[in-house]
């Protein structure tokens, strides 16, 4: 007999695995997204992957100035960021999803 304070273990397995198909499912979506962000008003951007690898970087000549290599080093580095920022964002938006919200330690995708 089963006490019916008790959670059926069987069916919280069940869920933790389907839990962990969604998520692995969702990283793969994530994986093939892209997040774009500019700096400089459009001088440099960047565009990064799901997995957080710089894919592209666009850069206007007229930021290119070689006395100020550091204005230059400066904007891509904040357009990188910024990309960055986005994706982290996204990411956390789509997990979310399948969490109902619940920040699960260890939940691989979330930052």
């Amino acid at each position: 007999m089963s006490d019916p304070k008790m959670p059926d273990l069987g069916s919280l397995m069940d869920l933790a695995q389907k839990l962990q198909g969604d998520v692995q499912r969702m990283q793969q979506e994530l994986e093939r997204r892209t997040s774009e962000a500019s700096s400089g008003g459009g001088m440099v951007t960047a565009v990064v992957n799901g997995k957080y690898e710089l894919v592209s970087l666009r850069i206007e000549k007229d930021a290119v100035d070689p006395a100020d290599v550091a204005m230059l080093q400066d904007l891509v580095v904040a357009a990188v960021n910024q990309a960055m920022a986005k994706m982290r964002e996204t990411a956390q938006q789509e997990m979310a999803k399948l969490t109902g919200g619940l920040s699960i330690p260890g939940m691989p995708g979330v930052f």
